[in-house]
C-alpha cells in the first residue's frame, strides 16, 4: 500500500501549525517555550491522524517528555502502519535570537523502513543527484572526494563549495578545504537544511560534509532519499551508554558504513516548513491576521516541491 497523497497534505498542515506555533517566540529569547509550542502542535495533530504511528526519530527519551520521544504512540490507530522521525524545531537558537534558517520537519515511511537511530554523534557526507552512486565516500580522505568530485563535474577546485557546521571539531577538514582552494559554507546549527543545499545547483552547494547528530542523519537520510540524492553516514560513539543505548536499538555493527538505503528504505515522505526564512524557504509570515507558511516536500522520488499556504 502507497503512502497517500492525503497523507502528503496532513503532513504539510502539521508542519505549518507547528511552525506557526513558533511565531510568538522569534526573537524572544525563548527556545525551550518555541520547541513546546511546536511539540505540542505536532503532537496533537499527528494523534488526529487516521495512522497507527511509532516515533522512532524523536526529542529524546519517554523521560524527557512533554518531548516527542522515541517509542512515542501515535495516531488513531485505525489507518497504515507507519514510522515517523521528527524534529518540531531544527534550529532553536535560530528562532530564539531570529536568525535566518530555522524550520519544523517530518519524516515518514512504512513501518520498520526508518532506521531507529541513538542519540549519537553522525558523521555524514551528501551529494546531488547527478554524481553517481558510491562515487563519494566517507572513508576517503578530504582531497581524495573533492577531486573525485572535481573530475565527475568538470570544477575546478575554486568553483566547488562546501557546506560544513562551523564546529572546532571540523578544524582540521576546514583546514584541508582551505588548503585545497575550496569555498566554504559555514552553518552555525541546522545540519537537515544544511544538507538539503545539495539537492539544487541554484543553492550553490556542491558537497554536505562533517559530524552532526545522528537522529538528524537519519531525517536528511529520508529527505535525500526521495530526491534521489546521495548520503552516507557513520554513528561515532563516546561513552559506553551511547553504545548500551544503539544495541537496544539493533545496532550491533558499531563501526558500520551506512548507505541511504541502509537508512530508510521504500517510500517516504519528507516535508519542512519554515519558520525563519532561510536558502530553502521563506519562514512564517503574519499578514492581516492570517499566516503565511512555506513547505518544502518531496515523496518518492519526486523533485522538491515548494508549497505556500494561508491559514
Amino acid at each position: 500500500m502507497k503512502l497517500s497523497k492525503e497523507l502528503l497534505n496532513n503532513l504539510i498542515e502539521i508542519t505549518s501549525n507547528s511552525a506557526i506555533a513558533c511565531y510568538p517566540y522569534i526573537g524572544k529569547n525563548e527556545k525551550i517555550l518555541a520547541d513546546k509550542a511546536a511539540t505540542d502542535t505536532m503532537r496533537d495533530q499527528l494523534n488526529r491522524l487516521n495512522i497507527s504511528g511509532k516515533v522512532v526519530i524523536g526529542e529524546g527519551e519517554l523521560d524527557d517528555a512533554p518531548m516527542l520521544y522515541i517509542g512515542e504512540i501515535l495516531g488513531n490507530g485505525m489507518g497504515p502502519e507507519i514510522d515517523i522521525a521528527v524534529d518540531p524545531v531544527e534550529g532553536t537558537n535560530f528562532v530564539a535570537k531570529n536568525l535566518p534558517g530555522s524550520m519544523s520537519v517530518l519524516a515518514v515511511a512504512k513501518k520498520g523502513n526508518l532506521l531507529n537511530a541513538p542519540e549519537t554523534y553522525m558523521d555524514k557526507i551528501a551529494t546531488g543527484k547527478h554524481i553517481p552512486k558510491g562515487s563519494i565516500d566517507i572513508d576517503f580522505t578530504v582531497e581524495k572526494n573533492i577531486q573525485i568530485y572535481s573530475e565527475i563535474t568538470n570544477k575546478k577546485n575554486s568553483e566547488i563549495t562546501v557546506c560544513i557546521l562551523s564546529r572546532p571539531r571540523h578544524k582540521k577538514v576546514i583546514e584541508e578545504l582551505k588548503r585545497l582552494n575550496v569555498n566554504i559554507k559555514f552553518i552555525t546549527d541546522g545540519d537537515i537544511s544544511g544538507a538539503l543545499l545539495v539537492t539544487n545547483k541554484k543553492f550553490n552547494v556542491d558537497i554536505f560534509m562533517g559530524i552532526g547528530g545522528g537522529p538528524e542523519g537519519v531525517i536528511t537520510a529520508a529527505a535525500l532519499d526521495t530526491l534521489n540524492c546521495n548520503f552516507q553516514g557513520r554513528f561515532l560513539f563516546k561513552t559506553k551508554n551511547d553504545i548500551i543505548r544503539a544495541k537496544k536499538m539493533g545496532i550491533e555493527d558499531l563501526n558500520k558504513k551506512y548507505e541511504i538505503n541502509d537508512i530508510v528504505k521504500g517510500e517516504s515522505i519528507f516535508c519542512a516548513t519554515g519558520i525563519t526564512s532561510g536558502d530553502l524557504m521563506n519562514g512564517v509570515i503574519r499578514e492581516n491576521n492570517k499566516y503565511i507558511t512555506e513547505t518544502i516536500v518531496a515523496h518518492n522520488k519526486s523533485e522538491l516541491v515548494l508549497v505556500k499556504k494561508v491559514i
